[in-house]
């Protein structure tokens, strides 16, 4: 197989690999598109802790089953799935025993500590594996679903009940979790980074209420804001933008530090909370809704050899929606 692997330079090396076996619980899949997330980003950058290098980053995988392993049940050849960044959990930790897998004390995930989605093929552990049906979306469309739209559900019903969502950066999640919002009836209200006006332009398109800078305060308190960027100044911001007894959600793996703020614009009963990972239910229930919904990514397509060119467009801001490598 064909595989962009991340070495101790930081860059992106097209490798060649004998085709990975699955072994018993696991399939293999043929990929079809995966999806360029942040995450990716900061594990290229350094950003997160080491979890084994070399290693194919990736973990908005879609593809078609091409090999089972031993004691698969209830997938078949063949069939389209989606593989997201929770790739292992140890089933037997407090967290897991209480429905918790999403804070397992020994988890595994996709494209971090077990090769991913940026190669021809890529083995998955059966159980993290979501059969993709009902989603009417070309491979590419659907990647983004897999992180950016997991993640960014989990955060939705995380920020609880709402009419007025406030949505802090305009990228791969953020695009989703508009459409799945208005969807649910909410008016959405968008905060960019002050320069990028085709962003405010690209939410407005969606059906946003209102799209502004994040430096500017919105045109009205909100119920709820979920921070896609990876930005800590903007949790002060959040806090002062979300009415007494709203919430604000932390949606990224990674932030920069937050600022020290007075304690007022926590006053009121406001909350801050933090989204770590996902579960298979929650997996299940985004897809059932994006359906419903019929979210649409909007995407850029690489070639597989051109990760590092992704990358840098992701770094750089340079790409609307999400960005995905079609092998």
């Amino acid at each position: 197989m064909r595989a962009m692997v991340l070495g101790a330079s930081g860059t992106l090396d097209e490798v060649e690999r004998p085709d990975p076996e699955p072994g018993p619980g696991e399939v293999r899949i043929a990929v079809r598109a995966c999806g360029v997330c942040r995450t990716d980003l900061h594990l290229i950058d350094g950003e997160l802790p080491p979890g084994g290098l070399p290693r194919i980053p990736g973990h908005e995988i879609v593809g078609v089953i091409d090999r089972l392993g031993a004691e698969v049940l209830g997938l078949s050849l063949g069939q389209r799935v989606g593989v997201g960044w929770l790739g292992h959990s140890c089933q037997h930790c407090p967290y897991c025993l209480s429905g918790h897998e999403n804070l397992c004390d020994h988890p595994g995930f996709t494209g971090y500590t077990r090769d991913g989605g940026f190669a021809t093929h890529a083995v998955a552990e059966a159980r993290y594996v979501y059969p993709l049906d009902g989603i009417d979306l070309d491979d590419a469309a659907a990647a983004p679903l897999l992180c950016a739209g997991l993640i960014g559900w989990r955060s939705l019903v995380m920020a609880g009940p709402h009419r007025k969502l406030g949505i802090y950066g305009f990228g791969a999640a953020g695009h989703i979790i508009l459409q799945v919002a208005r969807w649910q009836g909410a008016e959405v209200f968008v905060f960019t980074r002050p320069d990028d006006l085709a962003a405010q332009e690209f939410a407005l398109s969606l059906g946003a209420t209102w799209a502004g800078p994040s430096d500017a305060p919105g045109p009205e308190p909100l119920d709820a804001a979920i921070l896609y960027a990876p930005v800590g100044a903007l949790v002060p911001a959040a806090l002062r933008a979300v009415r007494k007894g709203g919430r604000v959600v932390c949606a990224g793996i990674h932030m920069s530090d937050i600022p020290s703020f007075p304690y007022e614009w926590l006053w009121g009963e406001r909350q801050l909370v933090s989204v770590a990972n996902l579960t298979r239910a929650d997996a299940l229930d985004f897809l059932h809704a994006a359906a419903l919904a019929g979210v649409h990514p909007a995407v850029t397509t690489y070639p597989l050899t051109q990760a590092n060119q992704a990358v840098a467009d992701l770094r750089a801001g340079r790409v609307r929606g999400a960005a995905v490598l079609v092998p």
